[in-house]
């Protein structure tokens, strides 16, 4: 019995030092998660006893913690970060999927689509002249070639409330649209899809959308990135915390081998 449950603390040790690694691999990554693995112990016994045998422990659940991060200034105006809660939602082209981060690097394509690094488009929605949101279903974002009066476009700049303002050169400008931010029942429940993307399923809960600085939604930070939430220091201490677990369950592997063969001996 102490061997399996010594190989079941050394499997779980493995668990955790790739978590670990994993965090620290993404500690530059911009808009990561950290995550934690976390364990429950298992217990066996009668229904008919009060008495009950602990055979080890196994992995319950590997979480993500969704605290925010350094906000890193860039000086790039399209570099966005949300000061707060809620997420970036994007869209693949390819699949139709929206898609929701918290790494708001994003560029304007050759057709004028504000996108991130993969080429998901970012969700807007839609907003009258006077800046008030009129619309609840995001949809992608781009910015015309000409205004209304005709003149080529300049620039485009996004404010703390939002807003996608596009400047011509006569001067004028145009809102449009105000960034669709996403939030969840339970960020907990969200499935991690790469590139610090993350996807709606049925334990998250469909996404509700709302501008930023309303409600429970964060302000934008033009011109800054929100870096990874990784701590160096404590995960290197979570590190040689996991690594010692490993090894005293490899000891214990050990002693229970030693035992054994010291009754075989006995018995030959």
């Amino acid at each position: 019995m102490s061997f399996y449950t010594s190989l079941n603390g050394l499997k779980n040790a493995q668990i955790d030092l790739g978590v670990i690694s994993h965090n620290i691999a993404n500690a530059e990554t911009t808009g990561f998660k950290k995550l934690r693995a976390e364990f429950a112990d298992i217990v066996v016994g009668a229904s008919f006893t009060k008495d009950a045998q602990g055979i080890g422990a196994t992995v319950e659940s590997v979480s993500q913690n969704f605290s925010l991060g350094p906000l890193e200034q860039t000086g790039n105006v399209l570099d966005l970060a949300i000061n707060g809660e809620g997420f970036f939602t994007t869209r693949d082209i390819k699949t139709d999927q929206l898609l929701f981060t918290r790494n708001g690097a994003f560029h304007t394509d050759g057709q004028g689509y504000m996108t991130d690094a993969s080429g998901y488009r970012l969700q807007v929605l839609a907003t009258a002249p006077d800046g008030t949101v009129t619309g609840t279903t995001p949809f992608d974002v781009q910015v015309p070639s000409v205004g209304a009066s005709g003149a080529e476009f300049a620039s485009v700049v996004v404010n703390r409330e939002g807003q996608a303002v596009a400047t011509f050169a006569d001067g004028t400008n145009e809102i449009i649209g105000t960034l669709a931010l996403a939030n969840f029942v339970s960020t907990a429940g969200l499935i991690q899809a790469g590139s610090s993307n993350w996807e709606a399923s049925g334990n998250s809960g469909a996404p509700r959308y709302g501008a930023p600085g309303t409600s429970t939604f964060g302000d934008i930070v033009s011109g800054a990135i929100e870096r990874s939430n990784v701590d160096i220091a404590e995960e290197l201490v979570g590190l040689i915390t996991a690594q010692r677990n490993f090894q005293a369950n490899a000891k214990a592997i050990d002693t229970a081998s030693q035992i054994s063969q010291t009754i075989i001996n006995l018995r030959t």
